[in-house]
């Protein structure tokens, strides 16, 4: 069953909407994206993208960057096997495959927006005094959403601190996310790479390659 769509998203238009939390945690979750209405695999989120999920109780809507993302049979026990087809073939001939697989991926929680008296919601840079809760939805952050998240670069020492993951690609994957959002603003772009000059001073190689992998 689907959820409905949350008050922070009745306005926009509903592929926003791409995913529900499975797995919970203070400092992220994994969530599973939602079937296609079509004959077609669930659409893999971009290693580093926004998105979003509401904690209903307290209004508080979180931010997080995608960390990892895999597709596997749903039946644990029997592995995929390759069949040579094309995916219009395999629409034709096994339409079944279609529902015999998932797309799961892990979000870093980065922060959280607290609805304010006005339009603009307050924005934390900080972990949330919880997660989202299990089966909440999952939408893509709007570019306004990410704009306004990443006027400040303390988000930049919390995916630092993410394991499990190669941290320096992640910091540059969501750089470009967010650049691209943004527009190429160039001076944004100058500031976080002098905030993460900061951060890795003592790290002049790890910075070096994360700026490598975000162009102006």
């Amino acid at each position: 069953m689907r959820l409905p769509l949350p008050q922070f998203s009745t306005d926009r238009p509903r592929p926003n909407h791409i995913a529900e939390v499975i797995e919970t945690a203070t400092t992220d979750f994994l969530a599973q994206c939602l079937e296609p209405e079509e004959l077609k695999f669930p659409v893999m989120p971009p290693f580093g993208s926004w998105v979003k999920a509401l904690d209903e109780e307290s209004g508080n809507t979180v931010l997080g960057v995608i960390t990892y993302a895999t597709t596997t049979p749903i039946d644990s026990v029997h592995r995929a096997r390759a069949l040579g087809m094309s995916l219009e073939e395999l629409r034709e001939e096994q339409p079944q495959i279609f529902a015999m697989l998932k797309t799961e991926f892990r979000v870093a929680i980065v922060g959280f927006l607290v609805p304010g008296p006005g339009r603009s919601p307050q924005v934390f840079q900080y972990l949330p005094p919880r997660p989202p809760q299990i089966h909440q939805a999952v939408y893509r952050c709007e570019p306004d959403e990410v704009k306004r998240f990443t006027e400040e670069m303390d988000f930049l020492r919390t995916l630092l601190q993410v394991s499990h993951v190669p941290v320096e690609s992640l910091i540059a994957a969501t750089l470009r996310a967010a650049f691209q959002l943004r527009q190429g603003d160039r001076n944004w772009l100058i500031k976080a790479g002098r905030t993460l000059g900061i951060l890795l001073k003592d790290d002049y190689d790890s910075l070096r390659y994360v700026l490598s992998q975000v162009h102006a």
